[in-house]
């Protein structure tokens, strides 16, 4: 069995999260399944009163101006089955609309839940497409299907059941050719469930290309690769058009198969009903009155339209199927039908806060453990404290763990084993990476999304403290400066220092940095180094470095070695 392909449990599952949605807007649903029903008797109460009508009009030559109370009737009956009808359509559009929502939004949640660490394991344009096309390829299984499926299961027999007194050979008509139609549906559904799967697939393949490739537009243009992407776009964009089209040839085929046996079923009742009144079929098969045959034929088309209204509305089926097991797959779980919002990811123990205390103390690890995601040992465990004024700096060899420890400090990441206690609120610590995100926007935006009230003096002087201020001083636009995403406008240097300059504009009860002066000149770090060490007097201190330099001036080092903290206090 290959990856993509769900074993028999997981489709199971897949199948009943699917069935129980309409759970999660109850009454919106039950009202668009309900509604069908009730508009099904109104039905047969307008069919036996418009056989009745004609029955008189041509059989018994009542004038018109006698049957205007039914004729009435008739366009009240035509209008209220209706007017059922369009509110459980508009019932199901807002349930499905409700219903999108919290899932999206419980999704949202579970990919914060998961942290950084996770996503980045997965291309972001599938995270994308989850979250947007994936749920969205619900709604029409919601609206149309659900609805559809129990419609075609209750009206043709009770249809069925009500001629079964006035013929018992339309009835048997009705279930022999009514059956054909799910059964020959399913076997094309088959085909049609598994062209949808693949064609899932390729959508969430070519999203994650298209979203990696634009990240690394400018990379990629410096490289040279730029037109052997564009042949790699395109071919896995005539990849997706290859697959739609194949659900799109199956899903007319299955409307074409549904028509021919709905065709046939009410030709067969015509058929009869015209033979039996012109005496072919023997005296035992003419005793119908013009009224019952009427009737018998004005059902007939009724018997099948929910049954076609279901075949219409399979591949909806099966594109929601096919979401549902993409989503399994890339979430390893579905949401509950019951709760709004899904709560943390508990693969690890919970961070625990605690108010403020008078001892300094504002980090404490116990028997802590960190692993990376396959389960490879990253520290094994151990018990350390994080104090106002007690700066420290972690190092270790390259991709020994200090970001993954950081991060995970910050929440970021979940540990493996042991206890985590922040002694201050979530909002009170900053962490900023070897390559902090900068967003589309100026400068100024930028600065002000961490400080909105900071005025004009403060920017600059969070800019001097950071080294920044001689550069955005230099630019045309000065703090007004647009930047491009990721900060394409500025070198990787002058990024990190607009991102130091954040820093020096919020008030942090912890402060975390990862590598701080890895793009820096000597001048230029020491400026760096005494702002930062300055700035974190009263607050609690961990820097990732490398620098020997940077080390020797904050004093208290913890080495990463062979999974383990090793302390070193200034000499």
């Amino acid at each position: 069995m290959s990856p993509e392909t769900p074993s028999k449990t997981e489709a199971a599952i897949q199948s009943h999260w699917l069935f129980n949605l309409w759970k999660m807007a109850p009454l919106g649903m039950m009202w668009a399944i309900g509604a069908p029903l009730i508009a099904g008797g109104v039905l047969v109460f307008q069919a036996w009163v418009l056989a009745k009508t004609l029955d008189q009009a041509i059989r018994l030559s009542v004038a018109p101006t006698q049957l205007w109370e039914q004729m009435l009737l008739i366009g009240l009956l035509i209008a209220l089955r209706a007017s059922i009808v369009w509110s459980g359509e508009m019932a199901a559009s807002r349930a499905s609309e409700q219903i999108k929502q919290q899932l999206r939004q419980q999704f949202f949640a579970q990919l914060l839940a998961r942290g950084p660490a996770w996503s980045k394991q997965t291309p972001a344009g599938a995270l994308t497409t989850a979250i947007l096309d994936q749920v969205q390829a619900l709604d029409g299984y919601l609206q149309r299907f659900l609805p559809a499926t129990i419609s075609a299961v209750f009206l043709p027999l009770a249809f069925a059941i009500v001629i079964l007194p006035i013929d018992w050979i339309v009835t048997l008509l009705f279930l022999i050719s009514a059956p054909l139609i799910p059964l020959f549906m399913a076997l094309i559904g088959i085909r049609a469930e598994a062209a949808n799967q693949k064609h899932q697939q390729v959508l969430s393949r070519l999203s994650g290309v298209f979203a990696d490739r634009i990240r690394g537009l400018f990379t990629l243009a410096l490289m040279g690769r730029t037109q052997d992407e564009v042949n790699a776009v395109h071919s896995a964009s005539k990849s997706l058009s290859a697959t739609t089209m194949k659900v799109l040839r199956i899903a007319f085929l299955s409307s074409a198969v549904l028509e021919l046996f709905a065709a046939l079923g009410v030709a067969g009742v015509a058929i009869y009903i015209g033979l039996s009144y012109l005496g072919m079929l023997g005296a035992h098969f003419s005793g119908n009155t013009l009224h019952q045959g009427l009737f018998c034929l004005l059902l007939a088309p009724e018997v099948y339209i929910p049954l076609r209204q279901m075949a219409a509305s399979y591949h909806d089926r099966a594109t929601a199927k096919a979401a549902a097991q993409g989503l399994h797959q890339l979430y390893e779980q579905l949401p509950s039908h019951h709760d709004t919002t899904l709560p943390a990811i508990t693969q690890s123990p919970l961070i625990q806060r605690q108010a403020r205390n008078t001892s300094g103390l504002v980090l404490q690890a116990r028997q802590f453990a960190l692993q990376t995601p396959q389960g490879r040992d990253i520290l094994l465990p151990a018990n350390f404290t994080l104090q106002v004024n007690q700066p420290v700096a972690l190092m270790g060899e390259s991709g020994i763990g200090k970001t993954s420890l950081l991060e995970t400090l910050a929440g970021l990441r979940p540990y493996a084993s042991g206890q985590l206690v922040h002694y201050f609120a979530e909002n009170e610590y900053v962490l900023i990476g070897q390559q902090p995100f900068i967003n589309l926007g100026s400068i100024r935006q930028f600065l002000l999304a961490v400080n909105p009230q900071a005025t004009e003096q403060q920017l600059w002087s969070a800019l001097e403290q950071a080294q920044a201020a001689s550069f955005v001083a230099g630019l045309a636009q000065g703090l007004d400066t647009v930047l491009g995403t990721r900060g394409h406008g500025v070198s990787g240097g002058q990024a990190h220092r607009l991102a130091l300059a954040r820093l020096f504009l919020t008030d942090p009860a912890l402060i975390m940095l990862d590598e701080p002066t890895a793009y820096l000149d000597g001048q230029t770090r020491d400026a760096v180094i005494h702002a930062i060490l300055r700035f974190a007097r009263g607050r609690a201190l961990l820097v990732a470095t490398h620098d020997e330099e940077m080390a020797q001036r904050i004093g208290q080092v913890w080495h990463i070695q062979d999974q383990k903290i090793i302390t070193k206090e200034k000499a």
